[in-house]
């Protein structure tokens, strides 16, 4: 099979690089991280990009692209561990619209592509362990009551795509406007120096989107996870270098520590990680297009690779570093922190376990 990238993928590639390279530095992202965990400008700079469009189509003013291109976007941005909920406002929202309404799509996908409007999703609800089919918020009658906890920049955003249970008991997804009346927020700082909050609803106004919206929020989260799978991949990848630099400078009895056979032997297991993680990413988008079951369970399989294999990079990596890699200053400890805070997206590392046991039930164990 031919994994290699098209000239067009290549010059994405190149461009996002260079934008993180020379407007998203550490010394910039660290002033971020102090300020809140979000910047509109560096926001305005990935709209500027083109971006926010790479999944709208050209009739509403995007540039239609796909799944591939997204994953090369990801990697450059978990390259320089991107703050700027990109993922949720520039992929998995127009994903979502593109179910709703011909009149819905014009209204919004146009805002999105033009970064007139940055819409994410807020699923997360306290009790559901994320299990997507466990929705406590309430839709009737063209309102929205409830509360949804980690919303990726939720009071930054202008509108967030909200899955609630209908008077039918299905799962809805409806868009709630922040400014809408009934819409409370809550920011703070997550773990990693990323923004998030908790965004409550009283009677909040809302316009439906699908009607039949699980199989659509399955959808959304598998879009969300094959994006962190490439974050996860670009973000290791830059901090084995980094450490792979860092042996080779520093020096005990006279020598560099990479001449040093065990740690060389620990190096060699970190890059077995990253590039195991690296072909479950390739595995992760190329699966986006299949039939729901089959794509639920290898983006299941590509997340619980994604998990292991930044706890065991991350915790090398920062321990190969010595005292300095856990320092605020330096930037691999915020490497470290963004690989540990993955792991609970969309789904932790146990969770994606039990989905990937339970798809083996007849086919795991030894046989003749």
């Amino acid at each position: 099979m031919d994994f290699d990238f098209t000239d067009d993928q290549e010059s994405l590639r190149d461009a996002v690089r260079r934008w993180v390279d020379k407007d998203y530095d550490f010394a910039r992202r660290h002033a971020v991280v102090k300020a809140g965990g979000f910047s509109q400008e560096a926001w305005d700079g990935l709209v500027g990009l083109g971006l926010t469009g790479l999944l709208v189509s050209e009739e509403h003013g995007g540039l239609g692209f796909g799944p591939v291109d997204a994953m090369v976007v990801m990697e450059e941005l978990g390259r320089g561990i991107v703050m700027e909920p990109y993922a949720q406002a520039g992929l998995i929202a127009p994903s979502v619209l593109r179910h709703a309404s011909a009149e819905v799509q014009a209204a919004w996908l146009p805002k999105i592509a033009g970064g007139e409007a940055m819409i994410v999703l807020a699923h997360q609800e306290r009790a559901a362990r994320y299990d997507l089919s466990k929705c406590v918020t309430r839709y009737a009658d063209g309102k929205v009551s409830g509360a949804k906890s980690l919303v990726p920049a939720g009071d930054k955003a202008g509108a967030f795509i909200v899955p609630a249970t209908g008077q039918d008991g299905r799962i809805v997804l409806a868009l709630v406007e922040r400014g809408a009346a009934g819409v409370a927020t809550r920011a703070y700082s997550l773990q990693d120096g990323s923004r998030a909050a908790e965004v409550s609803f009283t009677e909040s106004p809302a316009t439906l989107l699908v009607e039949d919206g699980l199989p659509v929020l399955e959808l959304a989260v598998d879009l969300g996870i094959a994006a962190l799978c490439a974050e996860g991949v670009g973000a290791m990848d830059t901090y084995v270098k980094l450490t792979a630099e860092y042996l080779n400078t520093r020096k005990q009895f006279g020598v560099p520590i990479a001449s040093f056979q065990a740690l060389r032997h620990r190096m060699a297991d970190v890059k077995m990680q990253l590039e195991l993680a690296r072909s479950m990413s390739y595995f992760a988008t190329l699966k986006l297009g299949e039939p729901a079951e089959a794509r639920r369970y290898a983006l299941a399989q590509a997340k619980l690779q994604l998990s292991n294999s930044a706890r065991f990079v991350g915790q090398q990596c920062t321990q190969l570093h010595g005292g300095i890699g856990v320092t605020d200053e330096y930037v691999g400890s915020h490497y470290f922190k963004r690989l540990t805070a993955m792991e609970m997206q969309f789904g932790d590392g146990l969770h994606q376990l039990g989905i990937v046991s339970a798809g083996m039930q007849e086919t795991a164990g030894v046989f003749a």
